[in-house]
């Protein structure tokens, strides 16, 4: 069953409540220290988890464009954009880390704050038949990007994203033990 969007408007609100604990707790020294599965520091990769939910508002315009398209011109965009695997994970892995210099600790929580802010307005004005519109998706992007994907997968999408970054963070969750 699909979260609802009180579900999803909490997990955006727990993730800026992570992100903030992890900011206000972790020394500068454990930020710069590199992360678990990745080739980013801890810095890098909360930028990161926090670009999802960025790259979401970039998404949702594109959603409701490609989804009014006929199938086979979505299922070509997608398919494009497959094929363009590899450059976008050197885009991904490098624009993360350069951005993670200007969105640093002391910017990124108030960049999140804003970004889930105009989301949650947006996500409030949805009806169920706008949420339900879909378009062929870039599944070798992601692993949570699906060969299709409906506006509510997408607003779903960044706190998915966040938690599976989390724990790759080399650092110790400060709310204690069992969370991610």
């Amino acid at each position: 069953m699909e979260p609802a969007k009180d579900e999803i408007k909490a997990g955006y609100l727990r993730a800026a409540h992570d992100l903030d604990t992890w900011l206000g707790s972790t020394t500068t020294a454990e930020l710069h220290r590199r992360s678990n599965g990745t080739r980013w520091t801890n810095e890098e990769l909360l930028f990161h988890m926090v670009f999802g939910y960025m790259v979401v508002r970039a998404l949702l315009p594109l959603v409701r464009v490609v989804s009014h398209l006929p199938r086979p011109a979505g299922t070509a965009f997608a398919a494009a954009l497959n094929a363009g695997t590899r450059p976008f994970d050197v885009v991904n892995y490098w624009g993360s880390r350069a951005a993670a210099l200007v969105y640093n600790r002391r910017r990124m929580g108030r960049k999140l704050e804003r970004t889930i802010n105009a989301l949650s307005r947006r996500l409030e004005r949805e009806s169920l038949r706008s949420l339900s519109r879909s378009m062929p998706f870039p599944d070798r992007w992601d692993p949570y990007f699906k060969p299709d994907m409906t506006l509510h997968d997408v607003y779903a999408y960044p706190t998915l994203h966040f938690d599976f970054h989390a724990k790759q963070l080399n650092l110790r969750h400060p709310d204690g033990p069992g969370r991610p």
